[in-house]
């Protein structure tokens, strides 16, 4: 499926740049219904890897090529966006050290890379490894998948095609079946949109779960520059209703940290008492806000 060769796309060659834009759309405008299709599947999957993450456990993302950079784009997301631990959330991409794009690609061709990136990196029981491939039968990700459950860890994959290699090597699978793409065999396009919105999902919802949001709001970024410091800001402000000089106040001493400025404000309380309240309810803010 993901290697074929659309009828649309037969003559592209051919068309105008306004013609190609307007199928590049359309096709495009599929991804979303196609990711629609297998959400029970990625809920299934963000319930494990919550469950693991409760209990200490990693999120282990394993990709090549576009997938494995899409993966560690998610990746490195969280530490920012959520305040995740560093190596809580983590991308393992093949070839990741190799100097020149063309050997990163050949690098996906190694299963036994992927089998002992996932040792190396001790992966058991508490942690979800996830593998990402279009196709489902990258050799990477099928050595990362088969280590992975050797060593018990929870697995799951997610692909754009039906009954895959990395299906049958995973306890779970996300097959989001989006067709074959204009340019036959390049899965950077829809398979590629679709492995970002799933992405999105698992690690957006998982944090959600996690009590790392709040009504709507990134409670637990981390301000590590002039823009994300105006965001916790306005993220406080948001949250309580409470002047800037309040704000201000309640940030400066708890150390810019946002959840606490909220509980200390909301409950009335000063920033010691509101870290332990958030310490007690496990850095759920909502929980920690109930008198």
């Amino acid at each position: 499926m993901t290697e074929a060769r659309g009828t649309a796309s037969s003559d592209l060659d051919l068309r105008s740049t306004a013609e190609l834009l307007d199928l590049m759309n359309r096709e495009d405008a599929t991804v979303a219904g196609a990711v629609g299709a297998a959400l029970t599947e990625i809920g299934d999957v963000v319930d494990e890897i919550v469950e693991r993450l409760r209990r200490g456990g990693r999120l282990i993302y394993v990709g090549a090529g576009s997938s494995g950079r899409l993966a560690e784009v998610d990746a490195a997301e969280c530490e920012a966006t959520f305040s995740t631990p560093p190596g809580q959330i983590v991308a393992v991409v093949a070839g990741s050290g190799a100097p020149t794009a063309l050997q990163r690609e050949a690098a996906e061709d190694d299963d036994a890379a992927g089998a002992s990136a996932v040792e190396q990196l001790a992966a058991g029981a508490d942690d979800a490894v996830i593998t990402i491939s279009a196709s489902g039968r990258t050799p990477y990700a099928l050595g990362a998948a088969r280590a992975a459950r050797e060593a018990g860890a929870f697995t799951a994959c997610v692909v754009s095609a039906r009954d895959s290699d990395l299906a049958r090597a995973s306890d779970r699978a996300i097959a989001v079946l989006v067709g074959p793409e204009i340019l036959a065999g390049s899965t950077r396009l829809k398979a590629g949109t679709a492995q970002k919105l799933v992405l999105n999902m698992l690690s957006t919802v998982t944090m959600i779960r996690l009590g790392k949001t709040y009504s709507g709001l990134m409670v637990d970024v981390v301000p590590a520059n002039d823009k994300l410091r105006a965001r916790v800001r306005r993220i406080v402000r948001e949250a309580t209703g409470a002047s800037a000089d309040i704000v201000d106040a309640a940030l400066a001493s708890s150390d810019g940290d946002a959840k606490v400025a909220i509980v200390s404000i909301l409950m009335g309380i000063d920033a010691d008492e509101a870290r332990a309240r958030l310490d007690a309810a496990r850095g759920n803010l909502r929980h920690a806000l109930v008198p």
